[in-house]
């Protein structure tokens, strides 16, 4: 059966054909777009070594194809080109000399195999056009069919056969000359194609099974390819690797155009090397660009919006990993491949860019778009996107980093740095290709070690990076310009080191020269980190940058702007947490509940904190009373503690009688009050108590409207379950029960929310 379906494809192979030229075959067509089916289409073929482009870089679309092409195309989808040596001096039509590009391929289809025949003259003529009904019908007998099975009128009966088998998917039936487009897609179709098992007489069958395993090739079917970077078992950075972890070197040498990063799809494999990748139908996936992101909610840039679980997984940073961590390093203008159900459901998400640019740009004068053209493959229509956010030429500034993405045809641009200590590199100073600053390893690309290799470790160094973490060039500690902007939250501290999750999304860690005592109170806090010596990192806490109070609807903290990106952040009890603005009210948020704000390259807020202002000495928390003593000798000491923490007992004064469980204590303005160690002369005031706050009164996790007045949720609000006497979080107290007691503030911002007992 093989050896039939290898003589039938090589007997069409004459009549349709894709020309090769002398030129080594390029990664990417510059008439061909960057993103979208026929890019795919075509890079599934070039990889199978079926098509190649031009001498000059181009692919050539609506160019006719000729006997010769086709007969060469063939032999590269039966992946037969090892047995034409022995073709390349003989001579079996008149018309085809030894000289001939083609010869080889036309004279081992005839000579060899014995499936083709030239024309009645005994000529070949190689260069003759073919039309769609002529490849529809060679096509339908490599896959099995006969005359009997498909009918008698030509080419319509053909044509009509082709069709129903699924060769036609995406061209229109109309015969005439074949173009390298539309053979393209032909040969594309032919792949996913299956077999025909005609009866004995000819007018009857069944399916065969798939034409690539008829062939003797092995299928991989529904991975998801993440890279095509990756070290094979051949030590090139060629190989794909797969989302489960594994990795297939590519055969023939070939170097994939990373066009099918972030697609589900079907490997082709043969002798445990990968001939080809071909990704799934139309539709089930889909590429689109992010305005916002939450755990639970995927909008893009047109308003359609994609319910997601926090459990999905996701591929990012080369990692699997749950859409509820990965979404928290996203900002709008991200590039996002979304694997959708057959009920809509995004049941895998893509990260376009994790570990995938290849080369990148670095702008050294402002304003400039040097560079960018050869980036993109000369190709135009292209939008550029700094740090998550449209931007023009103009708003580029040096050292800026671009990099290109394939799947959504857009120059990624940002300007994250990082400066320190240069501890290590491999395999050596002068061509490394991972470098070691503050105990992370970040890949170089190829376009960066002639600037790195200036460097040597011990030397102060500042790391300019792509958008997915990679080193694309490097300069001197300290050049005006190159400021690094290392921000992140500490999220393990013990007595001498700490870990931090910089806001870029990567991790470092290294000792620290803080007391024990200092660094477990940066635990989960926003810090700003530097580097000057091996295995050192240092830690300053942020705060502060907060102008006025934060507008939501208005978009505005005090008279900046928000950035169309900006990231917000509430510091509860378990650290920074990424939330969303559908998460405030509609009111305005007071300065004294935002504790940091960042202002970005273009003068608007890019970062903002929630929590209160770190400076302040206001302690909010329930209340417990004890007595001490007896008789007349009886004294009441209070203690307020909350899920951060608790005050030191303190005698109550005589004029307070506690009217509510949940109380504010402050330092005294005027100095008068009690004093309290550790906090010099205090007030206390208890919180206005809210009775039976129902569920439905909410606005979102960020206010909640009683009596006709609109409260506030703190940033940092305590939540108590007394069924389980212990702290839980918002979202825990509000599902708990239909109602709630809620503590006001005299600001009007609820700070306490009590579930159980009677509600």
């Amino acid at each position: 059966m093989i050896k039939r379906l290898f003589a039938l494809l090589l007997a069409a192979a004459l009549m349709l054909a894709l020309p090769v030229t002398a030129a080594e075959p390029v990664t990417r067509f510059s008439d061909i777009s960057g993103s979208g089916t026929e890019a795919m289409t075509v890079e599934s073929l070039r990889l199978m070594g079926v098509m190649d482009g031009y001498a000059n870089g181009t692919f050539r679309p609506n160019g006719e194809l000729t006997r010769a092409q086709f007969c060469k195309m063939a032999i590269g989808v039966l992946n037969a080109e090892g047995q034409l040596g022995l073709y390349r001096t003989v001579t079996v039509f008149p018309d085809v000399k030894p000289s001939y590009w083609a010869a080889a391929y036309i004279n081992m289809s005839a000579k060899g195999l014995n499936i083709i025949s030239g024309y009645p003259d005994g000529k070949f003529y190689p260069d003759r056009i073919v039309t769609l009904g002529q490849a529809c019908t060679i096509l339908l007998r490599v896959l099995g069919y006969k005359d009997g099975n498909v009918g008698g009128v030509w080419p319509d009966s053909y044509l009509g056969a082709a069709a129903r088998a699924g060769l036609l998917e995406g061209i229109d039936p109309v015969d005439g000359p074949l173009t390298r487009r539309t053979a393209a897609t032909l040969f594309l179709n032919l792949l996913r194609a299956d077999t025909f098992v005609s009866d004995e007489n000819g007018s009857g069958g069944s399916s065969g099974g798939s034409f690539l395993s008829s062939l003797g090739l092995k299928l991989e079917e529904g991975v998801v390819l993440v890279s095509s970077s990756a070290t094979g078992p051949d030590g090139k950075d060629t190989a794909l690797q797969l989302a489960d972890g594994r990795v297939f070197q590519l055969a023939n040498d070939k170097v994939s155009s990373g066009v099918f990063n972030g697609y589900k799809g079907t490997l082709v494999m043969k002798n445990d090397k990968v001939l080809t990748f071909l990704p799934d139908e139309k539709g089930v996936s889909r590429v689109i660009t992010i305005s916002s992101a939450t755990t639970r909610l995927i909008t893009d840039i047109s308003g359609v919006k994609y319910p997601v679980a926090e459990d999905t997984k996701a591929y990012y940073e080369g990692k699997e990993k749950d859409w509820s961590e990965v979404c928290t390093w996203l900002n709008p203008g991200a590039s996002l491949t979304l694997y959708l159900g057959t009920a809509g459901n995004v049941e895998y998400i893509f990260v376009v860019g994790g570990n995938t640019a290849s080369e990148a740009v670095i702008v050294y004068e402002k304003g400039s778009d040097k560079g960018f053209s050869a980036l993109v493959g000369n190709q135009g229509g292209y939008q550029i996107y700094k740090n998550g956010s449209l931007a023009k030429p103009s708003e580029l500034r040096p050292y800026d980093v671009a990099t290109y993405s394939h799947a959504t045809n857009t120059i990624r641009v940002c300007d994250n740095r990082l400066s320190g200590y240069y501890e290590s590199c491999t395999p050596s100073p002068d061509e490394p290709k991972e470098i070691v600053l503050m105990g992370h390893k970040f890949p170089v690309l190829t376009t960066a070690q002639e600037t790195l290799s200036r460097f040597k470790p011990g030397d102060m160094i500042t790391l300019l990076l792509t958008e997915d973490n990679q080193v694309a060039g490097a300069v001197k500690d300290g050049t005006a310009g190159a400021a690094p902007n290392p921000i992140g939250v500490v999220k393990e501290a013990s007595a001498s080191s700490a870990k931090v999750e910089l806001l870029c999304g990567i991790t470092i860690e290294g000792r620290t020269d803080l007391g024990s005592a200092d660094l477990m109170q940066l635990k989960n806090q926003l810090v700003r980190v530097s580097s000057s010596y091996r295995g050192n990192i240092g830690l300053v806490r942020l705060g502060g940058g907060v102008s006025g109070s934060l507008d939501v609807q208005a978009r505005r903290l005090g008279n900046t702007n928000l950035a169309s990106g900006v990231k917000l952040y509430r510091l509860g009890s378990d650290g920074l947490q990424l939330i969303s603005f559908d998460d405030l009210g509609a009111g305005p948020i007071s300065n004294s509940e935002i504790s940091y704000a960042h202002t970005n390259w273009a003068n608007q807020i890019d970062i903002i904190v929630l929590g209160g202002d770190s400076r302040s000495n206001v302690f909010y928390g329930r209340t417990s009373v004890t007595m001490q003593g007896d008789g007349d000798n009886i004294t009441y000491m209070m203690e307020l503690y909350n899920p951060q923490g608790r005050t030191q007992a303190f005698r109550l004064p005589a004029s307070y009688a506690p009217g509510a469980s949940y109380a504010m204590l402050a330092p005294s303005d005027d100095g008068s009050g009690f004093p309290v160690a550790g906090r010099g002369l205090c007030v206390i005031k208890d919180l206005e108590k809210l009775s039976d706050v129902p569920n439905t009164a909410w606005s979102g996790r960020g206010a909640v409207t009683v009596g006709g007045r609109t409260y506030t949720i703190a940033a940092n609000v305590m939540c108590y379950n007394r069924d389980i006497i212990g702290w839980i979080t918002l979202d825990q107290a509000h599902a708990y029960s239909k109602t709630c007691q809620m503590f006001v503030s005299e600001d009007g911002v609820v700070r306490a929310i009590e579930v159980g007992g009677r509600n």
